[in-house]
């Protein structure tokens, strides 16, 4: 088990997002949007942005294993779960959720798989934790919180209930 982030409050972290995001998508024009979870945390994450924001559209959720480019180098998740995009995403303003940003491949696999079912108008990106070191060129256009760990540092999201931030070594 790793060290939790004691003085993180998640929830209090969720809340500040689901304002940035409202204000974000008023800045932007973007009426109705839908919401898509990365499944695992950032599907816990939506669900809570979803419900804060009052979104019509269905939460979707995404399992992004079978897009990953590296997963010959990491095994296959053996609890792969079936994608469930509640609507068409041609033309869809998309809220795409998840809790860690990192190197930018879980985002990278994760719009891929959207593409897969349509070309959406656009994409905002929400994460959580943004703990930098990028090998891909993306970022997040709504960010909880912040993190400056050594690569040999991971953070994870555990839940889904009560959401906390841990740490470990690799």
């Amino acid at each position: 088990m790793g060290e939790t982030l004691s003085a993180v409050d998640v929830e209090d972290i969720i809340d500040t997002m689901a304002g940035e995001l409202a204000q974000e998508m008023k800045r932007k024009k973007r009426v109705d949007p839908l919401m898509i979870g990365v499944h695992t945390g950032g599907l816990w994450v939506a669900e809570k942005l979803h419900r804060k924001l009052g979104l019509k559209k269905p939460l979707g959720e995404i399992d992004i294993s079978f897009y990953r480019d590296d997963f010959s180098r990491i095994g296959l998740n053996p609890q792969v779960k079936p994608s469930q995009i509640p609507c068409e995403v041609e033309g869809e303003n998309i809220i795409l959720v998840d809790d860690v940003l990192y190197t930018g491949r879980t985002s990278r696999a994760a719009l891929n798989e959207i593409f897969d079912y349509g070309r959406p108008d656009s994409v905002t990106l929400a994460v959580l934790v943004d703990r930098g070191e990028r090998e891909l060129p993306l970022h997040a256009d709504i960010v909880g919180l912040k993190l400056d760990l050594s690569p040999e540092k991971q953070v994870k999201l555990t839940g889904p209930a009560p959401l906390v931030l841990e740490t470990n070594r690799n």
